[in-house]
């Protein structure tokens, strides 16, 4: 019976490339999925404390200041990357996050950034022209 031998590392290098543009691209799908038709439905509020559910906030600060910016900013960072589909037009307000995004986009991670600004290029053109 011969002996098996290891796979060569190159191959090993490509199953894991493989295997990891896989999981970015499923990382990727979670994101679009919970994106709105429309930044125009986000209509959140602009004003007063916010509480956020559970499963959106399970750790941490749950209740967030809008009148603070540094919540506020906090609030749309943790809703972008933990909000469901329906929490995104209750929680987020369109034009806060048009005003927000030159900054905000760098406290997202580069999956969230990429999936907002690919589906809603006047955030993308809103980054390049505050910078």
């Amino acid at each position: 019976m011969a002996a098996s031998s290891p796979r060569p590392a190159a191959s090993r290098t490509a199953d894991l490339s493989g295997a990891y543009a896989e999981d970015l691209a499923l990382y990727r799908e979670k994101f679009r999925r919970r994106l709105p038709a429309s930044l125009d439905e986000l209509h959140g509020p602009t004003r007063g404390v916010v509480d956020l559910p559970l499963h959106v906030a399970w750790s941490g600060m749950t209740s967030y200041d809008l009148d603070k910016p540094r919540q506020r900013m906090g609030l749309y960072r943790t809703v972008l990357h933990e909000g469901l589909h329906d929490d995104l037009p209750r929680l987020l307000d369109r034009d806060l996050l048009v005003q927000m995004w030159p900054v905000l986009r760098t406290l997202v991670g580069r999956t969230v950034r990429t999936v907002w600004e690919d589906a809603f290029p006047q955030l993308a053109d809103r980054a390049r022209a505050a910078a």
